[in-house]
């Protein structure tokens, strides 16, 4: 009875686990959706050429005169599925891998955070990219009134079921640093604080430490996460400026449009994923105490 009362408690623990992930990272996407819709919009501005671009403030402008405020809520169903299938993934996954690693070094130092939330964010972005395709498809095109279930079937009727996994590989490279980055960063950051600074575990400083995750985060993954859009929304293969793979369309895009391209929808990417940081990070935080779990 003891060992099928600990398997049960091992269950629950796992469930709580992942759950608590999954929700943060949801209600950080309700939040934060219409940044990255403009996020994405930036991103495939002047796409091949150069030339001045538009700012997010006169693009969101447009946006609502043009398409109704209704335009910056476009691929929120995919995105919150995606949140709570790949935000629990990726969340949920760091502290196993560091505890193995743990096991097996003996240590978890900084590269062990990085090496795992690396880890972590790769394989949950492999398993969920379907859903991030579909997300940026619908964001893209106001006009997509058939939900994304006909519009999975479009995707998949006119390109092919790999199309679902369009820019995979930059969008694993993109959440493995993202991860890494966030994951490491916040884990340090808290050390840090509570060994030099009055700061006790806490709002204050999961507040402190998910500001500086999420700055960090910012920088290290926005030349990634716009070729990754460039890739998931290319069609397949009509044009001469198609993208092979996720070197080549950073080539590309170098190439025709100039490096600084590399960081069109930089600010919307931090304005994006400042917060989104902060409010999953609090969130988890408050949905592990809650559950009765200890802190990341």
């Amino acid at each position: 009875m003891e060992s099928g009362g600990k398997q049960r408690s091992d269950v629950s623990y796992a469930l709580y686990h992942f759950s608590t992930s999954g929700a943060a990272v949801a209600v950080a996407t309700a939040v934060t959706h219409p940044l990255d819709v403009l996020k994405v919009r930036l991103q495939m501005q002047l796409a091949g050429q150069r030339g001045n671009l538009v700012g997010m403030g006169e693009l969101s402008a447009q946006i609502i005169k043009s398409e109704g405020p209704r335009a910056l809520y476009l691929g929120l169903g995919p995105a919150l599925t995606r949140s709570v299938l790949y935000g629990g993934l990726r969340l949920g996954l760091y502290e196993p891998c560091k505890y193995i690693c743990d096991y097996m070094f003996g240590s978890t130092n900084f590269l062990v955070k990085v090496a795992s939330g690396a880890f972590s964010g790769a394989i949950a972005t492999s398993l969920t990219n379907p859903t991030e395709v579909l997300k940026v498809r619908l964001q893209m095109n106001s006009n997509a009134r058939r939900g994304p279930i006909r519009e999975m079937h479009k995707i998949v009727s006119k390109e092919g079921i790999r199309a679902l996994w369009k820019g995979v590989g930059p969008a694993m490279a993109r959440a493995g640093c993202l991860t890494a980055s966030q994951m490491a960063t916040y884990d340090e950051s808290k050390e840090a604080l509570l060994k030099w600074t009055p700061l006790e575990e806490g709002f204050h400083l999961h507040l402190i430490s998910s500001c500086i995750a999420g700055t960090v985060g910012s920088l290290v993954t926005a030349p990634m996460d716009m070729i990754k859009t460039r890739l998931m929304l290319q069609q397949e293969s009509r044009s001469v400026r198609s993208y092979r793979n996720g070197f080549h369309c950073a080539y590309q895009v170098v190439f025709t449009e100039g490096f600084r391209a590399l960081y069109k929808g930089g600010f919307a990417t931090f304005a994006r994923l400042g917060p989104q940081t902060t409010i999953t990070f609090i969130v988890c935080e408050k949905l592990r105490e809650l559950a009765g779990m200890k802190a990341i």
